[in-house]
Parts: C-alpha cells; structure tokens; sequence
C-alpha cells in the first residue's frame, strides 16, 4: 500500500487527470448537448446521474480492459476486397460506431434547426426523450469515448488504484464543467449550431481514428487518424469563424437600422 503513495506515482496522477481532461472535451461538449433532450426540470439530473454512471463503468472497462488488453486487440474479422480491405478489432469497431452515431446526431440536429419556423416549437421539440433514454445515451458514448483515455492511461501507469482516481477524479470535473457548458449553450443559442459543428467534426475524428485502428484502406490507399493537433486547429477556426460572422452580422444590422431611420427621416421631412 505505502508503494502507490510514491513522488511518481504522485507526478502519474496529476498527468493522468490532464489527460482525462484535455481527452474528455468532446464527451462533456456530448453530454451537453444530449442532455437538453430531456425534459427541463431533469436536464441537469440526467448530465449528474449520467456521468456517474459512465464513471462506474469506466471503472469497470478498466478493469476489464487491464484483464483482456490482448484479446481486446485480436481481430474481429477482416475485409479483403479490391476496394476496402481492414482487420477490425474490438477497439476499432466501438470507436467506429461511436463515431457514426454522434456524425448522425449531429447532422440530424442540423437538419432539425434549419426546418424550425418558431422558437416556442423548437423548445418544445428539444424535450422529446425520456430521461432514462438520455442518461442511458450519455453512458453507452462515455464508454465509446473512455477507450482512448482509459489505454492511454494503461500506458503510463500499471497501478489500477491510480487509474481508478483519475478517473473519478475526471468524472467530479466533468459534472462540474458540463453544468457550465450546458448553461451557456441555453444562453446562448446561436453556439449551439457552432456546437453541432464541432460534434460533427468529434464524429470525423473517431471514424479516421477507427479506420486507423482497423488498418482500412480505400482503394489501396490507409485510413490515417486525425491528430489531436489537427482537431483543435479545426475548432479554432470554426470558433474564429463564427465569431468574426457574428460581429459582421450585427454590422450589417446596425447598417440596416441607420439606414431606415434615414429614410423615416427624409420621408417626414417631405
């Protein structure tokens, strides 16, 4: 026991929840916005009790994973044809499908936004699921999300007890975060396209990243993950690009007004 209470075993823990954090942004941005489908009153019952769960069972997957890491690496099945060829290994296929199902939320949300004609439908079409449904949903992409944190962390420490801290140390942050972020996405509505955006692009990533996994080719040519360099730049500049938009708009409205006001001007005055 005084073995884990170590100098590096310490200098781990503080890594290992840096990396929780800087892994888990797009989960929590996930979780915020899967959880303005439940009804109002519950929304911030179902990002708590969600999280809590997906901690457990990150937990769970840890363990599970720090039992089986070789077979979780054994191939599935594999694909041979002129076309695609890959080896698909558990890893790869929940990576896959995680990837697949938030590109399909978010692009589903897009398409909703645009067909809305009034305010009031559209923040009654947001409550369309039940709390179970939502909390259920936030757990099973926490466990497709926990993959990467959780083999990262079996790399840089063989101690479970200090993965499993990190972890719940991750989790606490989480809750305290995802309050926040859904709280300014209601605030702010506008962000919230901005936010589906960066989902999809969430969504992008965790496909080149199974497809790296799986060693997919397209024609001859490999599947090569996206950096986490690459994704940051990416959000970035859909940040900068929404913002320096939102300010030309507001221009271009103030513009708009001066100029109608010219006009009652001149058309009182003759």
């Amino acid at each position: 026991m005084a073995e884990l209470f170590t100098l590096e075993n310490f200098f781990t823990l503080i890594m290992l929840v840096m990396l929780q954090a800087v892994l888990g942004f797009d989960n929590l941005l996930y979780i915020s916005l899967e959880s303005q489908r439940a009804p109002k009153d519950k929304q911030a019952f179902a990002r708590k009790f969600g999280i809590l769960m997906a901690m457990v069972l990150r937990l769970v997957l840890l363990f599970v994973l720090l039992a089986l890491v070789s077979k979780v690496k054994k191939v599935l099945f594999t694909i041979d044809t002129p076309w695609v060829s890959g080896e698909f290994n558990f890893h790869a296929v929940i990576v896959l499908f995680g990837g697949v199902f938030i590109m399909y939320t978010a692009v589903k949300e897009i398409f909703h936004m645009m067909m809305i004609h009034d305010a009031h439908h559209d923040e009654d079409s947001k409550a369309t699921k039940s709390t179970a449904s939502v909390i259920t949903l936030i757990v099973i992409m926490n466990a497709v999300f926990s993959f990467d944190s959780i083999l990262s962390a079996m790399a840089l420490s063989k101690e479970f007890a200090i993965m499993a801290t990190a972890i719940i140390i991750g989790a606490i942050l989480m809750i305290v975060l995802a309050d926040k972020v859904s709280d300014f996405l209601q605030k702010n509505r506008m962000y919230e396209v901005l936010g589906l955006f960066i989902l999809l692009i969430v969504g992008i990533m965790l496909l080149t990243e199974g497809g790296h996994l799986a060693h997919l080719k397209f024609f001859g040519h490999e599947i090569h993950a996206m950096t986490k360099t690459t994704f940051y730049f990416v959000i970035a500049v859909l940040v900068l690009t929404d913002i320096v938009q939102g300010r030309y708009q507001k221009h271009l409205l103030a513009k708009q007004e001066k100029n109608s006001k010219e006009l009652m001007k001149k058309s009182d005055a003759s």
